[in-house]
């Protein structure tokens, strides 16, 4: 298990959509990298003068992130991405 740091998240990516909404389906060189995620880990939050800011997110939210931030890791055959919580762009609700 994966335990981020201070106000570090971990992300799994949700795959991109296939098929266009005509119903056109995507090959997978064509497939455009998704940015859409969802939180598997959230940390503790900052130390800021001396209280632990807490961090917005929580496990399982869905969230928009840069499709090229944060750190790629590949921990026990899945691939994860840990950001800091400044890097995620939007909640989805």
């Amino acid at each position: 298990m994966l335990k981020p740091l201070q106000d570090r998240v971990i992300v799994k990516m949700i795959d991109a959509e296939e098929s266009t909404k005509s119903g056109i389906i995507i090959g997978g060189s064509s497939k455009e990298k998704s940015n859409m995620a969802e939180i598997i880990s959230v940390g503790p939050g900052k130390m800021i003068d001396g209280k632990i800011e807490k961090i917005d997110v929580n496990k399982g939210d869905k969230v928009v992130i840069n499709k090229y931030s944060g750190t790629e890791i590949k921990h026990e055959g899945e691939e994860y991405i840990i950001l800091k919580q400044d890097e995620i762009l939007a909640i989805v609700e």
